[in-house]
C-alpha cells in the first residue's frame, strides 16, 4: 500500500507541473504516456489527465496501462479507449445483448471499434463464448463492474483481433 500511496504522490506531482512542466513532458517521446493515455484510468477519464493517472496507479500500480503501451500503443488511445468507456458505461446491456446474440448496444460497440457488419456475428458468438464460461463462476459474482467491464473489454479485443480498425 505504501508503494502505490508514493507512485501515485510521484505521479501527481509529475501531472501537476510541480516538477517539470506538461508541455516538456508530452515533448519527450512520440508514443503514448501509458499512465495518462493507457489502461482503465484513460477509459475512465479520457480528460483529467491526473484522474488517470491516479485510477491506473492505485488499480494495478499501472502496470496493465504500461504493458499497453509498450506491447500495443494503438490501443491507448481512439476507439479501443472509447469502446472501454462505452462497455463500461452499458455493461449491463452489452451483457444481456451479448447472452442473446444481438442488440443496438453491441452494435453501436462493434461500430465504435470500427468493425465491418459483416464481422458482427463472428465477434459477438467468440465472445459470447467467452464470457458465458466465467459469468456463471462465484468469482465473478463477487467482482466490481469496472472489473467485469474489463475482462468483457478483453475478450472484444482477443474476439476482434485483426478484423477492426
Amino acid at each position: 500500500m505504501k508503494n502505490k500511496i508514493a507512485a501515485v504522490a510521484a505521479m501527481n506531482v509529475l501531472l501537476l507541473g510541480l516538477a517539470t512542466p506538461m508541455s516538456a513532458l508530452a515533448q519527450v517521446g512520440t508514443g503514448p504516456n501509458p499512465y495518462r493515455d493507457c489502461g482503465i484510468g484513460a477509459a475512465l477519464f479520457p480528460t483529467v489527465n491526473w484522474a488517470a493517472v491516479t485510477s491506473n496507479v492505485i488499480w494495478d500500480v499501472g502496470t496493465t496501462a504500461v504493458t499497453s503501451a509498450t506491447a500495443s500503443p494503438e490501443t491507448c488511445q481512439g476507439n479501443g479507449v472509447k469502446t472501454a468507456q462505452f462497455i463500461l458505461d452499458t455493461y449491463e446491456n452489452v451483457l444481456e445483448e451479448t447472452a442473446r446474440g444481438s442488440g443496438e448496444h453491441l452494435t453501436a460497440m462493434l461500430n465504435i471499434m470500427g468493425c465491418s457488419v459483416a464481422a458482427h456475428d463472428s465477434i459477438i458468438g467468440s465472445v459470447r463464448g467467452d464470457i458465458v464460461g466465467s459469468v456463471g463462476t462465484v468469482s465473478y459474482a463477487a467482482q466490481t463492474k469496472l472489473e467485469k467491464a474489463s475482462q468483457y473489454y478483453d475478450a472484444v479485443v482477443v474476439a476482434s483481433s485483426g478484423m477492426c480498425s
